[in-house]
């Protein structure tokens, strides 16, 4: 039987999977054999970009898996040149086209930018894509609370997700609960790495626990408390192996363990000073 990953509820009326594909690093070529791929094997989630530079390829893993519009959650990003009303619009288009689809399930400002301070703008453009009906659900990605008050004060609307980096070693505690309080749901990229976390004493022992492997402790540590996770992996097997996790089951102990690592945010990039 399939493994197919649980779904949260988005504040905007719609389903998405706790855990799917990144395919950031991937070319169009490599994109498309994963995304196919990936959906055979349970995946219902694909997370692109268009600074990723695959959509095209995305599109076409999507088209060879032969799967209904309607069973795959679809979400890309746009980047800052795209930081406006018009923009917005015409970033949505353009990804529209090289993916090959008629809607998005989500679309995120992939990051604030503010110093070109025009995130609200941007935010703007995707709030009437989504009254348009070209995009589902509309979110975020690398932004601070900071960034999302001025977002939610300038359109009385918040994101339905927000998309930061998070790990064990970065919980970004503080983070998770603005967005808990908001209605915000919490996606985690690069969720494990750095890659030596998977030898960390706490997580070889949770994983040992649970008959399970790190990287599966790891992304059912956030997938149990219902955070979203899109593990990037150029292997079949170990794409098998992220969404097999979905079935693992840890225990308040173990969560509370390996939150316990945390190493605060100072290896964290600042979406401040940082952006495209």
């Amino acid at each position: 039987m399939t493994t197919t990953a649980p779904t949260v509820p988005l504040s905007q009326g719609v389903e998405m999977p706790l855990l799917g594909l990144g395919t950031a690093r991937m070319d169009d070529a490599e994109a498309a054999e994963s995304v196919r791929s990936a959906i055979e094997d349970g995946y219902r989630l694909v997370d692109t970009a268009e600074n990723y530079g695959n959509e095209r390829g995305v599109g076409q893993g999507l088209r060879d898996a032969g799967i209904g519009r309607d069973e795959v959650f679809v979400t890309t990003k746009l980047n800052k040149r795209w930081h406006s009303v018009d923009g917005a619009r015409q970033a949505c288009e353009n990804s529209l086209e090289r993916l090959g689809l008629e809607y998005l399930d989500l679309l995120l400002v992939h990051w604030p930018n503010p110093d070109q301070d025009r995130y609200v703008e941007a935010w703007e453009g995707l709030v009437r894509l989504r009254e348009d009906g070209l995009v589902r659900a509309i979110g975020t990605s690398n932004f601070k609370p900071h960034h999302l008050d001025r977002i939610i004060e300038a359109t009385g609307v918040a994101p339905a997700v927000n998309q930061i980096n998070l790990n064990p070693y970065a919980t970004r505690a503080a983070t998770h609960a603005y967005h808990v309080s908001h209605g915000i749901v919490t996606e985690a990229w690069s969720p494990l790495r750095p890659s030596t976390m998977l030898q960390d004493p706490v997580v070889v022992e949770v994983a040992r626990r649970r008959g399970c492997t790190p990287a599966q402790a790891v992304l059912r540590w956030l997938t149990q408390r219902g955070i979203v996770t899109v593990p990037k992996s150029s292997s079949a097997e170990r794409r098998r192996e992220n969404l097999a996790s979905v079935d693992v089951q840890l225990t308040p102990n173990d969560i509370d363990g390996i939150d316990a690592l945390d190493r605060g945010e100072d290896h964290v990039t600042d979406s401040d000073a940082f952006g495209h």
